[in-house]
C-alpha cells in the first residue's frame, strides 16, 4: 500500500550490491579520528558518484561498507539492471587499482585501499520501513542478507556474484569458476562466481 510519502511499498526483483573496506577496523583505529573522516568522505563519495552514474540506488552506508540496489524506483529489465550493477563495481575496483598509492599517500592510511564486492539478485521488499521518528528508504529480505554474506566471502579487490546475477550478466569478463559459498540461515549453498581484475 502506500505510505504517507507516496512511496509505494512493494516487492521487486532487485540486483543488490553489498561492498566493504578490507580490515577497515584496524585501520580505522590506527588513524586520527579527523584523517579518518577526510579519508571516509572521499572514498564514500568516490564511490556514490559511480553509482549515480550507472544509475543505482545507494540504499546506505554502514560505516565503511555501501548498500546499493537496482531495479527501483526504477528499472531498466532485469538483464540491464544487473549489469549495470557488475559494471559499476568493475570500475569502482578499476579506479582504486590505479589510484591506490595516490590515496594511500593523500590520506596516510596505514595500509593500500583495498575492498571486497557481493552481488546478488532476487526479490525484495523495497519501500519506506522504520519508526515513526525515522523512516528510511530501503530494501529488505533475504537478497540483501544473501549479497552481503557473498561480499564478506569475497577475495580482496574481487566481486562475487551469485549463480542468479551471473546468468543474467551474459558477459565475457573473466569469472572464476564455480564455488559454493554457505550463507547463515540459507539450508544449501550458494552458487557463486568470482571476478578477479585481469
Amino acid at each position: 500500500g502506500e505510505d504517507f510519502l507516496g512511496i509505494k511499498n512493494s516487492r521487486k526483483i532487485l540486483t543488490v550490491f553489498f561492498s566493504d573496506i578490507v580490515n577497515f577496523t584496524s585501520i580505522s583505529e590506527k588513524m586520527d579520528p579527523d584523517e579518518l573522516g577526510r579519508f571516509l568522505n572521499y572514498y564514500l563519495t568516490t564511490m556514490s558518484e559511480l553509482v549515480l552514474k550507472y544509475g543505482g540506488t545507494i540504499d546506505k552506508f554502514i560505516g565503511d561498507a555501501i548498500m546499493v540496489f537496482f531495479g527501483d524506483p526504477s528499472s531498466e529489465g532485469l538483464e540491464t539492471d544487473a549489469s549495470n550493477c557488475f559494471h559499476m563495481a568493475v570500475e569502482m575496483q578499476e579506479i582504486l587499482a590505479k589510484n591506490r598509492e595516490n590515496i594511500r599517500k593523500e590520506y596516510n592510511l596505514p595500509e593500500a585501499l583495498r575492498i571486497r564486492v557481493g552481488i546478488h539478485t532476487g526479490k525484495c521488499n523495497v519501500g519506506n520501513f522504520g519508526s515513526d521518528q525515522r523512516l528510511e528508504y530501503t530494501a529488505i529480505g533475504r537478497t540483501v542478507n544473501i549479497a552481503s554474506r557473498l561480499e564478506h566471502a569475497c577475495e580482496e579487490s574481487g566481486i562475487l556474484c551469485s549463480k542468479a546475477t551471473y546468468v543474467l550478466l551474459q558477459t565475457s569478463h573473466q569469472f572464476s569458476d564455480e564455488k559454493n559459498v554457505s550463507a547463515k540461515g540459507i539450508e544449501n549453498e550458494l552458487k557463486a562466481y568470482s571476478w578477479q581484475r585481469p
